[in-house]
């Protein structure tokens, strides 16, 4: 028997962003996007007037921001599942999300495959066990900890470089022996998933923290690094830099534990 597909409403000011979101989306042959909105009021209407399963909500929208939307859904008698997106991984903002009802926090940008398996374990046909929950929970908070760290580093988060070092540190936060084989495993792994090359991952990576350094807080950035530097060149290597910050959020987490 063919299972139902998971609805899905869009709520995203940006065009052409949520053009690329349902394309993606309705490419899955699980998902079904049954709708789209492009500010607060117009979500709100959507998610009264369609069917749906999960509503991915930007948490910066014009007329009502996500915030609002959250604070109004809960007046509903039914309704659908939340997914927040933002370009901001902010602790506070998180937290009054999920206090409001949001199910999952992502931040922007982020990898279009883990957004459509995130939204297969929040509302998909098989039900979401203690266990998965909370390993979904650690990996929301090890996602929002390392874009904090590479926004307080002033890397723009538009930069390729800044996407692809997010990865970078999360692949090595998951398995730390990547970071011996960074130009075996890693760039190569990175590049396949953004459709891009390994030497261009490593460029863009360079090029990110190269900004960082000249634009950047330096003692922030010193006391994230501490003594991981290049003396010749006074900045970080790709690898130093990846290897520091995993280290930093995989003992940050074992604390918080």
């Amino acid at each position: 028997m063919k299972s139902r597909k998971i609805k899905v409403g869009l709520a995203e000011d940006n065009l052409e962003f949520c053009q690329i979101l349902q394309e993606f989306l309705e490419s899955n042959g699980e998902i079904e996007v049954v709708g789209a909105a492009h500010d607060g009021v117009k979500a709100l209407e959507m998610v009264r007037i369609i069917p749906m399963d999960i509503l991915l909500l930007d948490m910066i929208m014009p007329k009502i921001d996500g915030i609002g939307v959250l604070e109004r859904l809960r007046n509903l008698k039914s309704r659908p599942k939340v997914i927040i997106f933002s370009a901001f991984g902010h602790e506070e903002m998180t937290r009054k999300a999920v206090e409001l009802g949001a199910d999952y926090f992502i931040v922007k940008p982020f990898d279009l495959e883990i957004l459509a398996q995130r939204i297969k374990e929040t509302c998909g046909q098989k039900s979401i066990t203690p266990i998965v929950k909370a390993r979904i929970n650690r990996e929301m908070e090890v996602e929002k900890d390392i874009s904090n760290i590479l926004q307080k580093l002033q890397i723009p988060p538009h930069f390729k470089g800044y996407s692809y070092l997010r990865k970078a540190i999360l692949l090595c936060i998951q398995d730390p022996s990547m970071v011996n084989e960074v130009t075996k495993r890693l760039y190569p792994q990175i590049a396949e998933e953004y459709n891009s090359t390994r030497h261009r991952v490593e460029r863009s990576m360079r090029f990110a923290i190269e900004t960082a350094w000249s634009r950047g807080d330096v003692e922030y950035l010193h006391q994230v690094m501490g003594y991981a530097i290049d003396e010749k060149k006074g900045k970080p290597t790709n690898v130093s830099f990846i290897a520091k910050i995993a280290d930093r959020i995989r003992l940050e987490s074992k604390f918080k534990a």
